[in-house]
Order: structure tokens, then C-alpha cells, then sequence
């Protein structure tokens, strides 16, 4: 799935079952030099996520479903907080959709 600027990869498993879903935040090293900037862009996915992924888990354990999912960021430039934040809330909405056409 793709929402500017994130390339989103899900899969859906059985490895923990202690937790729904499980998360990885990826930048890359191509368009992002320092290491600073690529976790600058990895502390702001990962924060917007943990406050947006609350509807995400009910979907799933209502499904009684695991879920793994790994963001990349494609952009070029170091994006703000609200760009991330706005750009999460559609990814997490779209993964509950894509759960519930699921089942």
C-alpha cells in the first residue's frame, strides 16, 4: 500500500500472541545522509502511530487476528510532525478497512 510518503508492507501472522499487531519504521540512508535526520523521521512515524493504532488493535482482536506492518519512508525531505501524523491516521484507517473486507 502506498500513501505518500510512506510505502507500507503488512502481512498478517501468527508469531506473538501476546500482541495484535506488531510495527517497524524504516528511512532511508539513499536521500538521508546523517543518521540524525533518518531518526528524526523514525521518532515522528513511530509517535504518530502509537497514538493512532488504538482502533487498529479492537479491529483485530474483534477479528481474532495478528498483524505485522513495516512503514518506509519514501519522501525526500525531513517531513513535520502534522504531515506524519495526518499521513498515519489514513494508513491506520485503511488497515482497518482492508481487515474488516477481510473476514
Amino acid at each position: 500500500m502506498n500513501v505518500f510518503p510512506f510505502r507500507v508492507y503488512y502481512m498478517f501472522t501468527d508469531l506473538n500472541a501476546d500482541t495484535p499487531v506488531q510495527a517497524g519504521v524504516s528511512a532511508s540512508k539513499k536521500y538521508f545522509k546523517r543518521a540524525v535526520d533518518r531518526n528524526r523521521i523514525k521518532r515522528l512515524t513511530r509517535e504518530a502511530y502509537r497514538l493512532q493504532k488504538i482502533p487498529l488493535k479492537e479491529v483485530l482482536q474483534a477479528k481474532n487476528l495478528q498483524l505485522a506492518v513495516f512503514f518506509i519512508y519514501t519522501g525526500k525531505t525531513i517531513p513535520t510532525y502534522i504531515e506524519v501524523f495526518e499521513k498515519m491516521g489514513i494508513i491506520v484507517n485503511k488497515l482497518s478497512e482492508q481487515i474488516v473486507q477481510r473476514s
